[in-house]
């Protein structure tokens, strides 16, 4: 092949160049102002998402007739009765196995003393169990004593607080304005779309629905999809732990199906804490294995059942791929990072895999 054949020679116009040029600056400014108004994106961001999540829900009471901005005010009053039913029964269930556990404090804190080895024991005075409870009360007459030096801390950050009053008044107000930036956006989200597809110019318009239909499966197939896995997962991981006799067992199965969103944390969590309460209450092998156990039946239910019906392969990340991901985003963004690790790294596979079939179908592939 001829160097530069296949590769257009045409020199750039200025128009073209003042464009380009004019797109750089425009994607440097906005940088800039996102990175030194973090706190807004935040909250935009937080609302775009929860918009993209209840979009179709507006969606399909639009196709049922039912006006745009009534099917925004049906879906907004069903999202917060189903919010506020699950907080009620989550409060409610979590203050009563709190105050079951309250009860068995006691026999806790003697489980534990018994598995602590001697050693230790010894290097921390506590020979007997009358020391522990002797020692106890000392510390808390040590913190009731240094109570008001830990105070003064605080006093000096409240009153650096309300030094800068204006700012804590609108960083409180960008949160609660949240659901008005999410009624906008479901009430102007085509509007919007055809605003941005405005900018796409004629010839590449196929391409460009196409690679964003693709895009959206990617996305809704992990965000939707992954919600309701997590649902589902704190469900059978609550049921579970109660039916072996967790304290606390709604607790730790709804935190782990919750941090499932981050994959592999929340089975993580979820085992650790029903390991401990296990030891701590029962004090055998039997309960920690039973937990263990049902923890690997679920995940195994997860990996081949419940995933795959739900979330499907739209996503398609390898599991090495997205432990990378996951560990590149904690470690440059921390948790924020964690929970956008493996959508946008799903996003970018979609691009790659498009620049990889091309390559694949270019001459300089296919050449002999």
């Amino acid at each position: 092949m001829k160097s530069g054949e296949g590769f257009s020679n045409k020199p750039m116009s200025k128009n073209t160049k003042i464009l380009l040029g004019s797109a750089f600056l425009l994607i440097i400014s906005a940088t800039a102002v996102l990175y030194y108004s973090s706190a807004v994106f935040l909250q935009l961001f937080v609302a775009f998402a929860l918009a993209y999540i209840l979009n179709p829900a507006v969606v399909l009471l639009e196709r049922k007739g039912i006006k745009r901005l009534h099917g925004i005010v049906i879906v907004f009053i069903m999202a917060v009765l189903v919010c506020g039913g699950f907080a009620v029964f989550f409060v409610v269930s979590i203050a009563g196995e709190f105050s079951n556990m309250q009860l068995n404090l006691p026999a806790y804190a003697q489980q534990l003393y018994e598995i602590t080895p001697v050693s230790i024991k010894s290097y921390l005075g506590v020979e007997t169990f009358d020391k522990v409870v002797l020692r106890l009360n000392e510390l808390m007459q040590q913190a009731r004593n240094t109570a008001p030096d830990l105070l003064k801390p605080l006093f000096a950050l409240l009153q650096k607080a309300l030094t800068s009053t204006v700012e804590v008044l609108l960083a409180l107000l960008g949160y609660l304005i949240i659901p008005v930036y999410l009624f906008y956006l479901l009430a102007d989200m085509p509007r919007f779309a055809s605003f941005i597809e405005s900018f796409v110019p004629e010839r590449f318009r196929p391409a460009y629905a196409a690679k964003l239909a693709e895009v959206d499966a990617v996305l809704s197939g992990f965000v939707r999809g992954q919600l309701s896995v997590c649902a589902i997962l704190a469900l059978l991981y609550s049921a579970g732990l109660y039916a072996i006799g967790i304290d606390l067992a709604i607790a730790i199965g709804t935190l782990a199906g919750v941090t499932f969103i981050i994959p592999y944390v929340g089975t993580i969590i979820g085992i650790c804490l029903s390991v401990i309460m296990a030891l701590l209450k029962f004090n055998d092998f039997l309960h920690p294995l039973l937990c263990l156990g049902w923890f690997g039946f679920i995940q195994l239910l997860e990996g081949t059942i419940i995933t795959p019906k739900i979330v499907g392969d739209t996503v398609g990340l390898h599991p090495l791929i997205a432990i990378v991901a996951l560990l590149i985003g904690g470690q440059l963004f921390g948790i924020i990072g964690m929970l956008l690790a493996v959508p946008v790294t799903a996003v970018l596979q979609v691009f790659l895999r498009s620049l990889a079939i091309s390559y694949r179908e270019s001459e300089f592939y296919r050449e002999e």
